[in-house]
């Protein structure tokens, strides 16, 4: 009988089979040329997948660039995301499950946790007008840079050897890996949160690794089923991320491995709450005209 680990790749690896056929089928019905990315939105696939293997994130990276080059429709930002990264972020999870350990039982339990709350938060996101979105991904932009700016700070704790959780631990794991794939679907990345809940229940820091790719590899084909049948997301720019994003993936695991990513790191927080306050202030201009 397989171990639990090996059962979750045979899982994911099916996963991503059946996410391919069905958004190649739906791409089929796109309009000839509609499809197509040009080489900004595979630029942007490229950068943000590499950094996002190294643990910087591409939620946040691919917003406030999607903003910069008026790339994709703000309401359609989430959906984008989430269909556009669901392939690298995959393979970002078959590599980390494989090479870093962890209890089995926490790996399954967060995960299905992480599924539930896309699940439920897609079907709140695709309602939603434009305006609300704008303000919503806004609010949230601003949530991920706190949860950022405190790991740089130092200010959460760092954990200590454990590779699992148990009892009421787990309990609140599965919690918040609940509310973190909801949030997902808003745009927000799920890394972040999840490095700092990690640090907060005791476990070593290299376990949120997996439970990060995971946790977003199972949410994130769940949410991307919804967004395509809703059209709720712009095809071209998904397809860029997706293109370069796998490449990069396989180069930042395989080969660079690591990099001081510190200043990355600022400097994601200064273009992401400049993004927070423009989407905001978009939002909530719309509001007060509509």
């Amino acid at each position: 009988m397989p171990d639990p680990k090996t059962t979750l790749l045979v899982l994911l690896a099916g996963i991503a089979i059946l996410f391919s056929l069905f958004w190649g089928y739906s791409l089929r019905r796109q309009p000839q040329g509609s499809i197509w990315p040009n080489p900004l939105q595979c630029l942007i696939g490229f950068v943000t997948d590499f950094l996002d293997t190294l643990g910087v994130g591409s939620f946040a990276v691919t917003t406030a660039l999607f903003r910069f080059g008026k790339v994709v429709d703000d309401d359609k930002i989430p959906g984008t995301l989430n269909v556009g990264h669901t392939l690298p972020t995959i393979l970002q999870a078959l590599i980390y499950i494989q090479v870093v350990e962890i209890d089995p039982t926490t790996l399954w339990l967060l995960i299905i946790a992480s599924g539930l709350g896309s699940y439920f938060g897609v079907a709140f996101v695709t309602s939603l007008p434009k305006h609300k979105i704008q303000i919503a991904m806004g609010i949230s932009l601003l949530v991920a840079v706190a949860f950022i700016l405190g790991r740089l700070l130092g200010f959460y704790p760092q954990g200590n050897d454990a590779i699992g959780l148990s009892g009421g631990f787990l309990a609140l794991g599965f919690i918040g890996n609940f509310v973190f794939g909801a949030l997902m679907t808003i745009g927000v990345g799920a890394y972040a949160p999840i490095m700092v809940m990690v640090g907060l229940l005791g476990m070593t820091e290299t376990t949120a690794f997996p439970l990060m790719m995971g946790s977003c590899a199972f949410l994130m084909p769940i949410a991307s089923y919804r967004f395509i049948q809703s059209g709720k997301y712009d095809a071209k720019s998904a397809l860029g991320l997706t293109l370069l994003g796998l490449p990069a993936v396989a180069i930042a695991a395989w080969i660079v491995k690591s990099l001081p990513l510190d200043a990355v790191k600022w400097l994601v927080v200064v273009v992401v709450i400049y993004t927070a306050c423009s989407m905001l202030n978009s939002g909530l201009k719309s509001n007060r005209e509509g």
